[in-house]
This record gives structure tokens, C-alpha cells and sequence, in this order.
């Protein structure tokens, strides 16, 4: 073995051990994640102070009395609970957070966001450590891919966060589905290091296959809210009709922590058109490395369809996000859908369907 072989191997078995290392703190992340929302349940007393506002007022109200040190008392008015926004406005109340309001569950959610920090950390090193093994960009098979995903995924949440946005109830299904991912990759999909078949050798490997990655990993994002859109739009128009029957108290304990279900929504949609562009891009660069590498732009090769399918699904969710009779749940299950096709295109065609793009026996 040279030594440049021997350097190359150490370096792969190092990648292996800072996966590994980032999975153990991501569970460590899980666990603290869990009990944010564990101990951010509240208190009824909490539950009437989220839902207080500054303009809104039930015409019939129910009085509170709270007692003075001074023995005397003041009578504090519970508002109606707002979940809808005003017809012209855009100011839709959200729910406090998986934190709940409470200190315990804030510190827990903080703990949470720095273990997540720290593991991502360990994760980033593993896929360039991967990387610097090889010699190559690392994600040419599903092993590389998976982990790069993951890794892009998490730091596209830790972006948000330090961008100020209200994200924090992502991270506990982010967490979950990271930590799937990474066992699947490391079980099912590990593949040793080693070079790229002739074809895969261009730099649009770089190109194509990182906006994939950064396209898929922002889907996720969009799938998530709307995922939790669909839950949290009934339990809201159950709310909206007190001679019906009311939610749970489970469910209330979850779902009125998340964002209103216009919020998330609206967060939904953003993240799917902002991307869309760039998983148009990835489809065109694509096509173009395939003229390069065998001489043809479009060949109906099964992941080149299915790369299509996702597209048109995409298409069809945000055409109708801009019809009027194909806004809310309707539009939410497209969205759904075509992220479906997402999953299916990188799982269900790369392991079970032969073709170019294949990495069956891998």
C-alpha cells in the first residue's frame, strides 16, 4: 500500500468516526429537543396569556379576579382566542414555540440548538473528511449523498435561526428524520471510499448534484410545514366552532405551540417558490452533463423522468397556490405529494430501478 493509499483510507475511517460522532450528540440533541416541548406544556393560566391581544376582545367576557397583596382585587378580561386573521390583515397570532413560554422549556430549547450546532459541526467534518478521502466531490454514491443532504438540511435550519426567523418547531422533526437518514446511510447505503465510474468524472458533477442537494434539502423544509399545516388547520377550525367538538388535550398541548396554520402556510410556499428555481436549474444542468458524458440532453432514463415528474409536481403545487380554489389543504397535499415524488426519485430509483443513473448493488 502506498503511503498516499494509506493516508487516503485514514482519512475515510476518520469520516466514519466523526459521523458517528455527530450522530451520538444529534440524539443527545433529540432528547433535549423532546424535553423542550415536555416541559414547555402550560398551564391554563399560561394558555390565557398566549392568547391575549391588544385589539381583540370577546363582545361577551369572562371575568377574572386576582388578588392584591393589598387584599383588594382587579378584574382582568379573557379575550377571544384569536387563530384567523382579519379579513385585509396580514397579523396572524402564532403559538409561543415548542418552548411553550415557559423558562423550563426555553432552556431546554436552547440546549437543544447548541447540541444541534455541536453535531452539525461533527457532521460537516465527516463529509469533507469524506471528501479529502476520495479526492472528489463527496457525493457520488447514496452513502455521500445522504450524509451531505442531512448536513445541508441542518445547516439551512441553523441558517434561519441565525437569521432571526421563527423556525425552533422545525428542529425537533429535523432532528428525528437527520438521525434516520444517517443510520439508513451507515447501514443500509455505506459504501467505501473509491473513485467515480468514467462518466461521473466532469465538473457538473459539482454543479448538478450539489443544487440536487441544496434543492432537496429545502423541499424538506417546505414538506415539514405543510405537513404541519394539515394538522394544525383543523384543530384551528375546531377552535372556531365551540358548539363542535374541541380538540384534545394532547393535541392542544402540540398544536397550539406551532405557528397558525396561515403562518405555516405562507412558510411553505415561500420555501417551495424560492427553490423552485434552483431544482429548475439542477434539471438543466443535468441535461447538459448528459449531453457531455453520453452524447444525448435527454434519454427518458428512469431518474431523468422521475427528476421531471418532480418538477411538474412542484409546478402544478405552486400554480395552484395561485388559484383561488386550490389555496389551503388541497394545495398542502400537491405539496406533499410532489415532495413524495422527491423521495421516491432518490430512493425508489436509485436502489429498485436500472438505468444510468442507478446505484442498485451499490
Amino acid at each position: 500500500m502506498t503511503l498516499a493509499a494509506a493516508a487516503n483510507e485514514t482519512l475515510a475511517h476518520n469520516s466514519n468516526l466523526l459521523v458517528y460522532g455527530a450522530m451520538a450528540v444529534y440524539t443527545l440533541a433529540f432528547l433535549a429537543h423532546m424535553a423542550e416541548w415536555v416541559f414547555g406544556s402550560r398551564s391554563k393560566v399560561g394558555r390565557t396569556a398566549a392568547a391575549l391581544t391588544t385589539e381583540a376582545k370577546a363582545p361577551a367576557t369572562v371575568s377574572v379576579q386576582v388578588a392584591h397583596k393589598g387584599g383588594g382585587t382587579a378584574v382582568l378580561e379573557r379575550p377571544k382566542v384569536v387563530t384567523r386573521s382579519v379579513t385585509g390583515s396580514r397579523d396572524v397570532p402564532d403559538g409561543p414555540g415548542a418552548h411553550g413560554g415557559t423558562e423550563k422549556g426555553d432552556l431546554y430549547g436552547r440546549i437543544a440548538i447548541s447540541l444541534t450546532v455541536l453535531s452539525w459541526a461533527l457532521h460537516v467534518g465527516g463529509v469533507v473528511t469524506r471528501a479529502l478521502s476520495v479526492q472528489r466531490a463527496p457525493w457520488g454514491n447514496m452513502y455521500e449523498f445522504s450524509t451531505t443532504f442531512a448536513a445541508v438540511a441542518v445547516g439551512f435550519y441553523l441558517l434561519l435561526l441565525a437569521l432571526k426567523k421563527n423556525v425552533r418547531w422545525i428542529g425537533l422533526p429535523l432532528v428525528t428524520t437527520v438521525l434516520l437518514d444517517l443510520g439508513l446511510a451507515v447501514t443500509v447505503l455505506y459504501t467505501a471510499s473509491d473513485q467515480l465510474v468514467p462518466a461521473l468524472h466532469s465538473y457538473w458533477l459539482w454543479i448538478h448534484v450539489s443544487c440536487a442537494i441544496i434543492s432537496g434539502a429545502v423541499l424538506y423544509m417546505g414538506a415539514v410545514a405543510t405537513l404541519l399545516f394539515l394538522f394544525r388547520d383543523p384543530y384551528e377550525a375546531k377552535l372556531a366552532d365551540p358548539a363542535g367538538k374541541q380538540p384534545g388535550k394532547f393535541a392542544t398541548s402540540v398544536l397550539e405551540r406551532l405557528p397558525s396554520a396561515a403562518s405555516l402556510d405562507k412558510f411553505a410556499y415561500r420555501i417551495n417558490a424560492t427553490v423552485f428555481p434552483l431544482w429548475t436549474f439542477t434539471i438543466i444542468a443535468g441535461a447538459i452533463w448528459a449531453e457531455a458524458a453520453w452524447g444525448r440532453y435527454w434519454g427518458w432514463d428512469p431518474k431523468e423522468v422521475w427528476t421531471f415528474i418532480t418538477w411538474v409536481a412542484y409546478a402544478c403545487y405552486l400554480h395552484a397556490r395561485a388559484t383561488a380554489g386550490w389555496k389551503g389543504r388541497k394545495a398542502a397535499v400537491l405539496g406533499l405529494i410532489a415532495f413524495g415524488c422527491y423521495l421516491f426519485n432518490y430512493y425508489g430509483v436509485n436502489i429498485f430501478v436500472t438505468g444510468l443513473h442507478s446505484y442498485a448493488g451499490v
